[in-house]
C-alpha cells in the first residue's frame, strides 16, 4: 500500500492569513509516531507561522503555537483537525469558517 492522500486542502483569508491542511495514511509508522498517519496543518499570516502541526519523520507528533514548539497526543485524525482550529481561534483566527480538510472517513 502507498501513501493514501485524505485531507488537502487550503483556504486564503481576505485578510492575508492562510490555512493548509494536509493529511495522509501511511502503510506503516513514521519513525516517532506510533500511528498511520502523516499531518501538516498550518495557520499563518503575512509570510508568519502562528499555529502548525506535524510529525516530521524522527521528530513525532507535536504542534508549533506562537513560535514556540510543544508535544502533541495524537488521537486521531478527527481529534487532530478539531484541535487544531482550536489553536487557530485562540491564535486570533477563525471558527472554521470555510475549513479545508473536513471530516471524511479517516479515523
Amino acid at each position: 500500500m502507498r501513501a493514501a492522500l485524505l485531507l488537502d486542502g487550503r483556504v486564503e483569508m481576505p485578510d492575508g492569513a492562510v490555512v493548509e491542511i494536509l493529511v495522509w495514511r501511511l502503510p506503516e509508522p513514521l519513525p516517532g509516531s506510533a500511528h498511520g498517519f502523516k499531518y501538516r496543518l498550518y495557520f499563518g499570516r503575512k509570510g508568519r507561522c502562528l499555529v502548525r502541526y506535524d510529525n516530521e519523520s524522527g521528530k513525532g507528533d507535536h504542534r508549533h503555537i506562537g513560535g514556540k514548539e510543544k508535544p502533541y497526543r495524537f488521537v486521531s485524525v478527527r481529534r487532530l483537525r478539531d484541535d487544531f482550529w482550536a489553536d487557530v481561534l485562540r491564535a486570533g483566527g477563525y471558527d472554521e469558517p470555510e475549513k479545508p480538510g473536513k471530516p471524511g472517513k479517516e479515523d
